[in-house]
């Protein structure tokens, strides 16, 4: 694993909680109760994962994940933003930041326990966090039409699915994913972000509720954390 992890938040529990966990996993952390000089530090070293409290005195969360994906050490890192606002704008706001995870606060610690887990196998890959190989049914609606697709891959903010149709870029659409039969889809909306051959269409998830998004969320970390074990099995 590379360096180290940096956690900046100004709740001083939430850092003694979070370095805990850390330190009890084998990850070396840089804590820190104030963001000012933050910047220059992910200018000068590559972090294994970044911890950002969304809401604290400037630069706050946004503000340090931007500037991270800026910088070219770290715009691989994998970033956790940390907020109480659980609110869609919110956590739409973070993702276009460059967050690859939310952690809402109050934290639960058995949740942190899970991401740190699968930190451990994906930190090497960010893309890891953001982009699991998953074949599995989607419905997207466009105006009064609607076709059922198969995703190719899956993350917090987006999925690739192959389509009978190809609908323009920009295009606003309704999303439905399932994940299995007896459990009901995960629903919300998004934008045609890309097109690529074989009738393949880059879908934004822009307009997913909290609940939503959670249980997107708790659907991806078993995913992730498996590929890491297999990653891991295949390195020894």
């Amino acid at each position: 694993m590379p360096s180290r992890a940096l956690v900046v938040d100004d709740d001083t529990s939430i850092c003694g909680m979070i370095h805990g966990v850390l330190i009890g996993a084998g990850i070396e952390a840089l804590v820190l109760n104030r963001s000012e000089g933050v910047e220059e530090q992910l200018r000068r070293e590559k972090f294994a994962v970044a911890m950002f409290d969304l809401c604290m005195p400037a630069p706050d969360g946004l503000e340090l994940a931007r500037h991270a994906r800026k910088i070219g050490i770290n715009q691989m890192t994998p970033i956790i933003l940390m907020s109480d606002d659980q609110s869609t704008s919110a956590t739409s706001q973070g993702f276009e930041a460059g967050a690859s995870f939310f952690l809402y606060k109050p934290i639960d610690k058995k949740r942190l326990v899970a991401l740190v887990r699968a930190m451990q196998g994906a930190i090497e890959q960010e893309r890891r966090f953001r982009r699991v190989p998953l074949q599995s049914k989607v419905r997207i609606g466009f105006d009064k039409e609607e076709w059922e697709c198969e995703t190719i891959d899956v993350s917090l903010n987006g999925m690739l699915i192959s389509a009978p149709v190809s609908l323009p870029p920009g295009s606003p659409v309704r999303i439905a994913l399932y994940f299995s039969p007896n459990v009901k889809p995960v629903v919300g909306q998004g934008i045609v972000a890309r097109l690529l051959g074989g009738n393949r269409m880059g879908i934004q998830l822009n307009h997913l509720t909290v609940a939503e998004s959670a249980r997107l969320q708790e659907f991806l970390l078993p995913l992730i954390l498996r590929k890491a074990g297999e990653s891991t099995i295949a390195r020894a």
